[in-house]
């Protein structure tokens, strides 16, 4: 088991190292808008644009280092939980992901504060402000990166692997399939690479837009020192508030399922979830009350930022229950998928998995109203004494309290793919066919019993649970996203008006580029929905070709190690291709809006994040549904190879890139181009002044030339391509 882990480890290894270059030749782009915004536009110093280019690649160093940090726990965590389960007990399989997931979560959390706080303190004043706005492009570059590039590897290995139990009619990870290695490699490419990055991008970016909004938004020094001090000290808190909450939810849990021989694997998850938030809402109060006692000469803010807080904190909570309803395997839309699959085959069980989707993005987004409709009331109670556009920092405040259980939150993401590469793990060490083997384990491992039948239907039910917790972090970071960006928004609406002190009335839908812009946003989200989604098609098709050549199910046991890495290569090779005209179409596309016309792009930064937002949880919690119905058919019940199982196979497969890759990625998308866009939009406004409209309008058309040309290609030059696919066309 510790070999596979180790193999396992060693391509997704490969894999990251050429991500990492990649990554620098994306980051090729960015420094020369850098250079050019800060550079010529603000005619800084040599010096100071080199301090601002070296934060931006210290921000795609933290995004990195914590996604390898991640892959290397989780490798060992999933052989580990593998060799658990042989004992036929619940709780070890249950603790180990649990753990690898929380020592991620707390070093991820620990490595963006440590850099925040280098820079607060230590960069002196002038600098600081750029040095954040480069560390978080930098960091939400690393991230889109390895989320777009690492969702595409990952289905196309899965969707490559899973398909061949159809063809062949072998079993989930059948060591002789070549495929499974590259699934493995994919689970902790697109689970656990992406996640780790994200999760680390996603909270220096909100602790960069509400820096810049105290910087922006408050008048008075002393206010905004306090208020600064305060926002960092929450963040310590949340490190406090997850360590406590998991060790008290450790010692209820062990005390209820420690010696059972059946527990509900999600119920543990589910109340460190709850713990979580509560805990953290009351340290949040707490705190408050000692930091900011008095603020502004007011008495009573101190528990009414904490009132806002504790509404995103209360999401982080109320979110994973509400999505647990559509994609859990106790859930009624679940079922219905398997009921409807039963008698309509993988036709009606994907039309009930899209109805699951769309539920949940109904309830999803009322929920996530109604809090943000809370901060705004609280907000309107003496904030505006101290700050200009309260309602905004107020929205920024819940995106910040929805990460109040952040190590909790990227600790029940990373369950998942421990969950998933043990079962893999179990099957490809082929321990059951080793003579002796129980005999071995009881000599050296103190009698050890060891029940290989019930290992494999813990491991199995064990996903199930991982695949549900997986799909309850996808919304609550794309909500953090999208209410983040309100924050960075306004930074920009702030630059643009002078202060809200002009041009005011082009916010609306009276000036036509805003209106316009609103409904560009919408155009840009479902293309790349397609793009990658098309990137995961072609790729697939090229794995199940070469699977499908060279699997040899007669007189050997096992895959060739040659065979396995074909399989990887192709993965990567798609995932990169993809990757780069993705990033160069969104990177162009944002230039061209920007040097448009200003509003026009402000219309076009809020239509990206609504428009993500509603596709995000529909596609994920949709994916999740049909993921999890492929589960009941497999472990409650026991119908694996019939057609049913084959309906829900092709539902998963189908719910592959919706869940893993095309939404997941809309998160640092949605935050890469606001952030990216503060820069552009700045550059686009000084060039006017000086150059007048006619050369900005230019440029804008050159740059949306070459953006349209790269979206043509994200079809046109991923299309799958071969004499059998030229004669179909024929």
């Amino acid at each position: 088991m510790r070999e596979i882990s180790e193999l396992i480890y060693e391509t997704c290894k490969t894999y990251l190292i050429t991500q990492g270059k990649f990554i620098l030749i994306l980051e090729s782009f960015i420094a020369v808008i850098i250079i050019l915004y800060f550079g010529v536009l603000l005619k800084n110093e040599p010096l100071r644009v080199a301090i601002i280019l070296a934060f931006s690649l210290v921000g795609i160093a933290g995004s990195y280092g914590v996604a390898w940090f991640g892959i290397r726990v989780n490798t060992f965590a999933n052989s580990r939980t593998a060799f658990a389960g042989l004992r036929g007990k619940p709780f070890p399989i249950y603790q180990i992901p649990l753990r690898a997931g929380m020592s991620i979560g707390m070093m991820l959390i620990s490595v963006e504060l440590l850099i925040m706080l280098f820079i607060l303190l230590f960069v002196p004043g002038d600098y600081a402000g750029p040095c954040f706005i480069g560390f978080a492009i930098g960091e939400s570059l690393g991230a889109a990166a390895l989320r777009i590039a690492g969702g595409i590897f990952t289905k196309i290995a899965d969707i490559g692997s899973d398909l061949m139990k159809i063809v062949f009619h072998i079993k989930e990870d059948d060591a002789r399939n070549p495929g499974v290695i590259a699934d493995c490699t994919g689970d902790n490419a697109g689970d656990s690479v992406g996640p780790s990055a994200d999760g680390f991008e996603t909270y220096g970016v909100t602790g960069v837009a509400l820096i810049t909004f105290i910087l922006l938004g408050v008048q008075d020094p002393l206010i905004q020192v306090q208020l600064l001090v305060w926002i960092f000290i929450m963040r310590i808190m949340m490190l406090v508030s997850s360590a406590a909450s998991y060790f008290i939810n450790g010692i209820i849990a062990k005390a209820r399922y420690a010696n059972v021989d059946d527990m509900n694997f999600e119920a543990p998850l589910t109340s460190l979830v709850w713990i979580t938030s509560l805990v953290s809402i009351g340290l949040t109060y707490l705190v408050s009350y000692i930091i900011i006692p008095h603020l502004g000469g007011d008495d009573t803010l101190w528990w009414k930022l904490s009132s806002i807080i504790s509404c995103g904190t209360l999401a982080g909570a109320v979110i994973p229950e509400l999505v647990k309803a559509f994609t859990s395997t106790e859930s009624r839309h679940v079922r219905e998928v398997v009921t409807s699959a039963r008698e309509g085959g993988a036709s009606l069980g994907i039309l009930s998995g899209f109805v699951a989707g769309n539920f949940s993005a109904y309830w999803l987004g009322l929920t996530m109203v109604v809090l943000m409709g809370v901060a705004y009331e609280v907000s309107t109670y003496g904030l505006a004494a101290i700050m200009i556009a309260a309602p905004v920092f107020a929205f920024g405040l819940v995106a910040f309290g929805f990460l109040g259980m952040g190590p909790v939150t990227i600790a029940v993401d990373s369950y998942g793919p421990v969950t998933d590469n043990a079962q893999s793990v179990y099957e490809l060490s082929l321990i059951e066919t080793i003579p002796g083997v129980q005999q071995e384990i009881a000599r050296d491992f103190h009698n050890m019993p060891v029940n290989f039948e019930r290992c494999k239907h813990l491991l199995e039910a064990n996903d199930g649970a991982g695949n549900t917790f997986k799909a309850t972090a996808k919304p609550v970071l794309i909500g953090t996203a999208v209410v983040g960006a309100t924050t960075m928004i306004f930074s920009i609406i702030m630059a643009l008006t002078n202060g809200l002190a002009q041009n005011v009335d082009k916010l609306s839908l009276l000036h036509a580029p805003f209106m316009l812009g609103l409904i560009t946003g919408g155009a840009m989200i479902y293309w790349f929905t397609g793009a990658s989604t098309q990137a995961v098609t072609t790729g697939a098709y090229r794995a199940v070709e070469f699977i499908k050549a060279n699997i040899k199910l007669e007189g050997v046991t096992k895959a060739s190690v040659a065979d396995s890495k074909r399989v990887v290569e192709i993965c990567t090779q798609y995932a990169q291709k993809g990757m780069f005209i993705i990033f160069l179409a969104v990177f162009f596309g944002t230039l061209a809006f920007a040097f448009l016309e200003p509003f026009f792009f402000i219309g076009y930064l809020i239509s990206i994040a609504i428009f993500g937002l509603y596709q995000a949880i529909f596609m994920a919690d949709a994916g999740a549904a049909w993921d999890n119905a492929k589960k009941i058919v497999e472990v409650e019940l026991h119908q694996k190879g019939t057609p049913l199982h084959d309906a829900t196979v092709i539902g998963d497969t189908v719910g592959d890139p919706f869940k893993d890759t095309s939404s997941v990625a809309m998160n640092p998308v949605i935050k890469f181009t606001t952030l990216f866009g503060l820069l552009a939009v700045e550059l686009a406004v000084k060039l006017t002044l000086e150059e007048g409209p006619a050369v900005s309008r230019l440029l804008s058309a050159c740059f949306f030339a070459v953006s349209v040309f790269f979206v043509y290609r994200s079809f046109y030059g991923m299309r799958i391509t071969s004499a059998e696919a030229s004669m179909a066309a024929d």
